[in-house]
């Protein structure tokens, strides 16, 4: 599986997202936009990712750009995966 479509289950499955997960694009604003990610819900997916994808979130990834959009945290998440 690769890191898009990991991720896209992952935000399903925490933020009980249904079928809008599937229409995600890199450019898809996460933070502010999606009601379901307040900051419980963001403590939650970084858990959820971690273990998913069997990565660590350093410190300086905790930044609201890496949750701005889909594609800034594909990124990240892709960066933590080849480290």
């Amino acid at each position: 599986m690769d890191t898009e479509q990991g991720l896209r289950a992952v935000l399903a499955e925490v933020l009980n997202l249904d079928g809008r997960a599937a229409a995600l694009t890199a450019a898809s604003p996460l933070l502010g936009a999606l009601p379901e990610l307040d900051s419980m819900a963001v403590a939650a997916l970084i858990a959820a990712i971690e273990d998913h994808f069997a990565v660590t979130f350093e410190d300086e990834d905790l930044t609201e750009d890496t949750f701005a959009t889909f594609g800034s945290l594909a990124s990240v998440v892709a960066a933590r995966r080849i480290d």
